[in-house]
Order: structure tokens, then C-alpha cells, then sequence
């Protein structure tokens, strides 16, 4: 799949430099599987949990999940259930992916759900919102992911807890 420059970021790069806590994570660990979700759940509030794909779950292009990735999505998914866990990617669901295609794929590959969106993120807030109906407000979710630049300024942006774990795969994809 090919990706469209993300004109969002680019535009919120302004806001980042003007406000650089917007870029600093309030949790950076080494995977998703050191994540405790129960935690989260217990002591911060949280009621879902939005991945990113790339690099969060799955190595750079690929729809099946990476196996330092698994425990910890098993863990969210026991911990919210599946309802209140998914993906917010910025080639999938996008105007990037025509027809949803690659979307469904990691769906029907990773078993949680691919939130569809217009704007790459750091957009695309009341896409999520309305993908989890039982959250009232962004504080109660959680964005986990690898880039600072629109993972956790998207969180960040909107008051959402945010988790920065380190790329699962390094090189020339990333």
C-alpha cells in the first residue's frame, strides 16, 4: 500500500514546536506486552485502548501480528475487551486503503477492529469517538504506539493517556 503525505502532521509539526510536551509520552516502555493494561483500567480510568499497526503490532507492511506484539494485545483484550481495543493505522482505514481492503485483512488477521478515518492522525478524533460508544470523553482512552510525532501527539493533542514503546522492527522500512 502506498501512503499520501500525511498534511496533518505536517500542519500540528507547528504546534509541536511551539508546545513540545505535546510530543512526550506519560508512559514509554519497550513493547506492547509490558504494557499493564489492568492498571490502566484500575488506576487511570481507561476504558479502550487504540494501537497503532506499524511497528506497534506487526512489523513495517505486514497484517499478521508480530510475536513480541502478542501477549500484550492479548492482554488489552482480556483486560477491555474486544469491543474496546482497536486500530487507528494511517495506511489502513484511510483514503490510502480504497474499499477497506487492506483493513479488513488485518482484522480478520489480528481479530480486532480497524477504526475507519479521513484524517491521518494526529486527526481523526471523532472517528474514535464514535467507534467506542461506551468512552465519554478522550481521557479515557489510551493511544500506544511508536511514533511521537502522530501516535502520542495525536493522544496528547486530545487529552488521552498515552503509551510510546520502541519500533518492534528497525531499518530502511521504518
Amino acid at each position: 500500500m502506498v501512503q499520501s503525505v500525511n498534511i496533518k502532521a505536517l500542519t500540528t509539526l507547528a504546534s509541536v514546536v511551539r508546545r513540545p510536551y505535546l510530543a512526550a509520552p506519560h508512559v514509554f516502555l519497550p513493547t506492547v506486552s509490558d504494557v499493564n493494561y489492568p492498571a490502566l483500567r484500575d488506576h487511570c480510568g481507561i476504558k479502550a485502548v487504540i494501537f497503532d499497526k506499524d511497528n506497534t503490532l506487526t512489523a513495517p507492511y505486514e497484517n499478521s501480528l508480530h510475536p513480541r506484539a502478542k501477549f500484550g494485545l492479548q492482554s488489552a483484550l482480556d483486560t477491555f475487551g474486544i469491543a474496546n481495543v482497536a486500530i487507528v493505522s494511517n495506511s489502513a482505514g484511510t483514503d490510502d486503503d480504497p474499499g477497506f481492503v487492506d483493513g479488513k485483512e488485518i482484522e480478520d488477521a489480528l481479530g480486532i477492529a480497524v477504526v475507519k478515518h479521513r484524517e491521518k492522525k494526529p486527526g481523526g478524533l471523532d472517528e474514535v469517538m464514535g467507534h467506542f460508544p461506551n468512552v465519554d470523553d478522550p481521557s479515557q482512552l489510551c493511544m500506544v504506539g511508536d511514533r511521537l510525532l502522530t501516535d502520542i501527539v495525536f493522544g496528547n493533542l486530545h487529552g488521552m493517556l498515552t503509551v510510546h514503546v520502541l519500533p518492534l522492527c528497525t531499518g530502511k522500512e521504518n
